[in-house]
């Protein structure tokens, strides 16, 4: 099979595209907001007023950054004992402390809903304190990961994925070395309290996002290192995804901005691909902005630095840009300045910039239109084997 791709790319016109050369720590601020305790900031979100960040941390707590501090906004269940996960970072304590990972406010109502990995479909009031549990199983199935979600603000209803039907939060790693395929789309509908499975049998469903007029939705594939394109109407949902575009990096969170582009945070295979990257004098993508075509417009360099050795979401608001992390006891955030004003050097010192030759997008298998600069055939080689994972 690998031959047969090879053979491909020499007589398929590949259409070569260059992504932005834009660097976008060249032409910003950076610096972060710590947490008062816990871990972790997976996902943000800000309420209908434009306040926040709001994130989710490993104590289970929603928490909300008043500008000068964080103070506690919600918690997942009335029973949390408070001297035993306040500030914990212990795995094991999860499933009784909670975790929530992804979060989004119904625009609206001012409701904000949370995805926890071990309580499930959860909202709380504009006002925050003890959340709702709304589901935390589908078909008779339990959830076992509910990861992400996004809110169709026209109708209220709530997409949101479980990412495996076996593994919880603390063993994620099994279910990607397992390559097993129990991860489900699901939607839920708040006018009648259903939940329904729009789709199943994926490998690790993470990140999820609507389009701007939600005629489609993007489901983050980590296992296979894909984003698949769900087709949306009001009268029939076309459960069979086609391919938005191939990653050699997995996908964590897509988070769409004001304009309709979405954010795709690159969060982990950093290692495994330096020696690729340093090959084609790619720094360190961790995160890419795409338009509804899948082109690629802008990249977010990580500059192999620690601080952002795990960025798990990209949330541009306002002008900036704020980094969550499954790991870090921070939030990341990039202050959007002009080239003229800029004097801000990034986290780790870097020589070069370089255009990203790092994703290749394909509508099929035998339709590959690859996008970037100039292609070694060590990257190339890398694509493929993506390709063939996610086509296995």
């Amino acid at each position: 099979m690998l031959c047969i791709m090879i053979s491909l790319f020499f007589l398929i016109n590949s259409n070569l595209i260059s992504a932005s050369d834009e660097d976008l720590f060249n032409s910003g601020i950076y610096h972060q907001l710590h947490l008062p305790g816990g871990l972790g900031p997976e996902s943000i979100a800000f309420d209908c007023k434009g306040n926040g960040p709001y994130v989710g941390v490993s104590d289970g707590r929603i928490l909300k950054w008043k500008g000068s501090g964080w103070s506690e906004f919600a918690i997942p269940s009335p029973n949390r004992n408070r001297a035993l996960c306040d500030g914990t970072t212990n795995p094991n304590l999860e499933p009784t402390c909670g975790r929530p990972l992804g979060v989004k406010f119904n625009a609206a109502t001012c409701d904000l809903y949370i995805a926890d990995a071990y309580f499930g479909l959860l909202t709380v009031g504009p006002n925050g304190g003890v959340a709702k549990h709304l589901v935390n199983s589908a078909e008779g199935v339990p959830f076992r990961l509910t990861n992400a979600l996004d809110i169709d603000q026209e109708t209220g209803i709530v997409y949101f994925t479980d990412s495996s039907a076996i593994y919880q939060r603390k063993e994620y790693i099994l279910s990607f070395n397992r390559g097993e395929r129990t991860g489900r789309v699901l939607k839920y509908d708040p006018s009648t309290n259903q939940v329904s499975v729009l789709h199943r049998g994926l490998a690790f469903p993470n990140g999820i996002a609507l389009n701007k007029n939600n005629s489609f939705l993007l489901v983050a594939e980590g296992g296979t290192r894909r984003i698949l394109k769900f087709q949306l109407n009001q009268t029939k949902y076309q459960s069979t995804p086609q391919l938005f575009i191939q990653l050699i990096r997995s996908p964590d969170n897509i988070k769409r901005n004001k304009d309709g582009d979405f954010w795709i945070a690159l969060n982990s295979g950093r290692a495994p691909f330096r020696m690729l990257l340093s090959a084609n004098r790619i720094q360190d993508p961790i995160g890419i902005k795409l338009d509804e075509e899948g082109n690629i417009l802008k990249y977010l360099n990580g500059y192999e630095s620690n601080e952002l050795s795990s960025v798990s979401e990209v949330e541009e608001h306002d002008g900036s840009f704020y980094l969550g992390s499954a790991v870090k006891p921070y939030v990341g955030v990039l202050q959007n300045l002009t080239p003229s004003t800029s004097k801000a050097s990034p986290p780790s010192p870097s020589t070069s910039k370089a255009s990203l030759p790092l994703v290749s997008k394909a509508s099929s298998i035998l339709n590959l239109s690859f996008q970037g600069g100039i292609w070694s055939s060590t990257l190339f080689l890398g694509s493929l084997v993506a390709l063939l994972l996610a086509s296995s």
